[in-house]
């Protein structure tokens, strides 16, 4: 069974990783090659993998990127939603719907306009006085997913530490410590004259 699963997951990576772009009524879909949306023009829909989407120009619906970061420099209509990666916009860029992050930073410029929400999970906000975001702003900090697990780890630590000091004390305790080794004889240096 597991050389099975192994097979198939072969599979499905070497299929994935083959992918050429993807383009359908404008979208921008890429894997591993970034997306550059140069000025004046614009794409209905971004979707990178393992990259990152540059959008001098607008991007007309959303924006979905999975390990990369996503820069808006003018405009994207609907929703911006990015995994393991940054969120970056300039100077008066808006963002028509929702920004969601998860597990990266957002940095929001001035004047930069968020038509709904604004949600960050375990990762950073830095954002501008000026930015207006029309709905809920909420900023989850990376701490909180990492002190639970760090507090665990040390558990799990000294759980097996304390484990192992106890199995030594009970084989010294059945058969005794080892007998130390003579130590060899010290030799008398030269005498000073």
């Amino acid at each position: 069974m597991p050389q099975r699963l192994f097979s198939a997951l072969l599979l499905f990576s070497a299929l994935l990783l083959s992918t050429s772009p993807a383009r359908a009524d404008n979208d921008a879909v890429q894997f591993g090659s970034n997306i550059v949306v140069p000025e004046g023009q614009s794409v209905h829909d971004a979707v990178c993998f393992f990259c990152s989407v540059n959008a001098k120009g607008d991007i007309d619906h959303d924006v979905v990127v999975f390990f990369g970061n996503v820069h808006i420099a003018h405009r994207s209509r609907h929703d911006v939603v990015v995994f393991f990666g940054s969120v970056r916009t300039e100077d008066n860029a808006a963002i028509g719907h929702d920004v969601v992050n998860f597990f990266g930073n957002v940095h929001l410029a001035e004047n930069v306009t968020v038509g709904n929400d604004l949600v960050v999970m375990f990762g950073g906000l830095h954002a501008a006085d000026s930015a207006n975001v029309t709905g809920t702003r909420f900023a989850q900090p990376i701490w909180v997913f990492w002190t639970p697990l760090l507090i665990l780890g040390l558990v799990i630590v000294l759980v097996v530490r304390e484990i192992r000091a106890s199995q030594r004390r009970r084989y010294f305790a059945a058969y005794g410590y080892p007998p130390i080794p003579p130590q060899p004889p010290i030799q008398p240096g030269p005498s000073a004259q």
